[in-house]
């Protein structure tokens, strides 16, 4: 495994060159949330406090920067896809039942479900409005597919989560659907936004879809491995929640009868702490740790490939550099 340890830093070199781009997007942002409801208005400035790293709105920037020239079209793209994201994490948090977001208290824990709900709805529509009202259709319609997928695939995983019996196929289309789709969207209609020719944006589109399952891949892993924000200790999160990913998918695959049994039987009754250790090590014996971050550098080598066609440029290299970025991290 490769000594690089990225941080935040070096995510700050890979947006050097859209520095100003973003820097106007956040004003764009904000006005794009802006509501004459009081109620409204308190949570969307909530919302805005809890900035995260931008990650979809920098692939936009980038994407569109590589093929021409950003200009309004772009920050409505960026726009549309960040306030999608955000819609989608608020219903995240109401149906994991999640208390905390990026530090903060989620908005279901402070103004409960119901007002949590409507508010992914308002973001949700001010982002579908902003694209209407310049007649985006073509952002509308990838992005009405990426919110397709990720629905058909959360409810993939919860199915097979109760009936553990996933296997990698069906593993691979799940995180295809709920996070790399939502990648593909940013890379595409930020390449459409500044160029007509369809083979550029295909390239970065399908360059969207690998890098987002090198990402869930390397997230998954960060579950064995231990994030930097807690100390490195693995967390088994997705064991708790009797989510069977990549490297314990391939471990049980590799292991004797007996073991994978063992390992499920943990998994079905809720595993506690003194399981969790025990699948980790399972997982870390039979090549479930290797096997994922092979996996990661295989979509990886895709996404780069992608991109091989386009000339030199600093947008190549931080797009580039991201992909790095998103395989070798740490948290």
């Amino acid at each position: 495994m490769s000594i690089f340890r990225p941080s935040e830093s070096s995510l700050d070199s890979i947006r050097e060159p859209v520095t100003q781009e973003l820097k106007k997007f956040d004003g764009v942002f904000r006005e794009a949330m802006r509501s004459q409801v009081a109620l409204v208005y308190l949570i969307t400035r909530y919302i805005l406090r809890q900035k995260g790293k931008r990650v979809r709105p920098l692939l936009v920037m980038l994407s569109a920067k590589l093929c021409g020239e950003i200009n309004d079209s772009t920050y409505r793209a960026a726009t549309l896809i960040e306030l999608l994201h955000s819609a989608t994490l608020v219903h995240d948090d109401v149906v994991d039942d999640a208390d905390t977001r990026r530090g903060f208290a989620s908005i279901n824990a402070v103004w409960k479900n119901k007002v949590a709900v409507l508010m992914g709805d308002y973001l949700l529509s001010r982002g579908l409005l902003l694209s209407l009202q310049y007649n985006d259709y073509y952002f509308l319609n990838s992005t009405s597919n990426a919110v397709k997928r990720m629905s058909e695939g959360e409810l993939l995983q919860i199915q097979k989560s109760r009936q553990l019996n996933i296997d990698e196929e069906t593993y691979i289309k799940i995180i295809s659907d709920k996070t790399a789709s939502l990648f593909s969207a940013c890379t595409d209609i930020g390449a459409a936004s500044t160029t007509e020719d369809p083979e550029k944006r295909n390239l970065l589109k399908a360059y969207g879809e690998n890098v987002g399952l090198a990402f869930q891949i390397r997230d998954d892993l960060l579950d064995y491995l231990g994030r930097k924000s807690i100390l490195g200790k693995p967390t088994g999160g997705d064991i708790k929640e009797k989510k069977l990913t990549l490297p314990l998918i391939y471990a049980l695959h590799q292991s004797d009868r007996h073991e994978a049994q063992q390992a499920l039987r943990f998994v079905k009754k809720g595993a506690k702490q003194k399981d969790v250790t025990w699948i980790v090590d399972f997982v870390r014996n039979n090549g479930g740790i290797e096997y994922a971050i092979q996996k990661a550098e295989e979509f990886a080598t895709h996404a780069r490939a992608c991109l091989s066609s386009f000339p030199d440029s600093p947008e190549k290299q931080s797009l580039l550099q991201f992909v790095r970025f998103v395989i070798e991290r740490n948290s």
